[in-house]
């Protein structure tokens, strides 16, 4: 176990790069079980969750080899050629399946080239029920056969799968991509109704394309896929991870820093930009950089009718779920209140008890929604010893800490380690005092 000792108060200041797309890389990853041929991968976070899914496939047979390009960046190459899936039963393998959610990535390649997975019930974040059905009903209508047992699932296709229409009783985003993976291979026609459109669920139909797939209508939520006989090799390059760039949005509004945030490609971060503009904070647009000035205040927009200003995920092009927390912690020395509305998840805000102990004035209203009242820098938040309960929630808290007066202590780090890559060391060559403590 973990910690991260954190002296805060400090004012950052420097350039800092995105690591490549956490959620992005966990799908495309996922895909390259579709081809026996050669798939090369660049801006490969090194995380956690990435490096467990990456051990998975080396389990299963897959050849893997990586290359450091540079401090920031690295590239894999993998080829699927003679995988072994009698070691989808093995006691290794399940139990490294369980700990990880984004091992489910795997059931739809599988499926669709070898006819058969296996799927642990899977880990991940406690931030409420993740309901795996879309996935499932997807690859029924495909054609597959989905048997729960004790320790998780059974997927296979005794028939083959056969294209068909379909609409998605939830615009998920894992479940999308899933399913486009199980159709990319099977015969016929299938139709996608409701999909998904983040850019981590076009930026695989661009890779499976790529790779000789037939999708249509990427971008959109109105997906036509025609299955072909195989898929051949490619290299793909992931985006920049849309959830670290606000992240460092609000960490340096919090801890009112001058910070460059480089290449962070900004037609890909929807409303991302926007939000954080409508808390009060300044991000200004330099090429294809972010530039976030040092402010000493800023103000929460109302509505125009006077009304408190309302912050809510919605499924893309709106406000990302995964940012909901950096956007509740930077409301905290804001002028102004905002209530902060979680949708998705109903254990996602339980965190805020430890910004309440560090000094926020927030009201918990439900399992959904908190209103936060901004302090304005009048009072600094106190420094307090905390636990991390998931990533997006551990670096919300690291924020806090980076912002109060004193020094905090951030226990269960693993959990932000399995979604920033290298933390706490990028933050210190930005002028931060936080060490790592064993």
């Amino acid at each position: 176990m973990s910690s991260f000792e954190i002296k805060g108060g400090i004012r950052l200041n420097g350039d800092i790069v995105p690591q490549g797309a956490k959620n992005e890389a966990l799908q495309v990853i996922s895909a390259v079980m579709l081809t026996a041929d050669e798939v090369t991968i660049d801006n490969v976070p090194d995380i956690r969750d990435v490096n467990k899914l990456i051990e998975l496939l080396g389990l299963l047979g897959v050849k893997i080899s990586c290359t450091q390009v540079n401090e920031h960046e690295r590239s894999y190459t993998f080829r699927a050629d003679n995988v072994n899936l009698d070691a989808l039963t093995s006691d290794e393998y399940v139990s490294k399946a369980a700990a990880l959610r984004g091992s489910i990535m795997l059931v739809g390649p599988m499926l669709s080239r070898f006819g058969k997975a296996l799927m642990p019930q899977p880990g991940g974040d406690k931030i409420g029920r993740r309901r795996l059905d879309t996935h499932f009903i997807g690859m029924e209508k495909l054609g597959a056969v989905v048997d729960r047992r004790r320790i998780g699932y059974s997927v296979e296709a005794p028939h083959g799968l056969k294209g068909r229409y379909m609409l998605l009783d939830e615009a998920s985003v894992t479940g999308t991509a899933n399913i486009i993976m199980t159709a990319v291979l099977a015969e016929g026609e299938t139709t996608i109704l409701n999909a998904a459109c983040e850019p981590y669920v076009y930026q695989l139909c661009n890779m499976l394309n790529s790779m000789g797939a037939h999708i249509e209508g990427v971008r959109s939520n109105l997906l036509r896929i025609v299955g072909v006989k195989e898929l051949h090799g490619c290299r793909h390059r992931l985006l920049p991870d849309m959830i670290e760039v606000g992240s460092f949005i609000g960490m340096a509004a919090m801890t009112r820093s001058d910070i460059t945030i480089k290449d962070v490609q900004v037609e890909h971060l929807g409303m991302i930009p926007q939000v954080f503009r409508r808390l009060g904070i300044e991000v200004w647009q330099k090429g294809n950089d972010l530039y976030i000035p040092g402010q000493d205040h800023y103000t929460i927009e109302r509505f125009r009718d006077g009304s408190i200003m309302t912050v809510a995920d919605a499924p893309w092009p709106g406000f990302t779920p995964d940012l909901i927390s950096i956007a509740l912690v930077v409301a905290i020395q804001a002028k102004g209140s905002v209530l902060i509305h979680q949708k998705m998840f109903e254990s996602r805000l339980f965190f805020v008890d430890k910004l309440i102990d560090m000094g926020a004035q927030i009201i918990l209203c439900d399992p959904h929604r908190a209103t936060v009242i901004g302090l304005d820098h009048a009072y600094p938040l106190r420094g307090l010893r905390m636990a991390s309960p998931d990533i997006r929630a551990g670096v919300a808290l690291l924020i806090a800490a980076l912002s109060a007066q004193g020094t905090s202590r951030i226990d269960n780090i693993e959990q932000i380690d399995r979604g920033y890559q290298h933390i706490d060391e990028r933050l210190r060559r930005l002028g931060a005092q936080i060490s790592r403590i064993e």
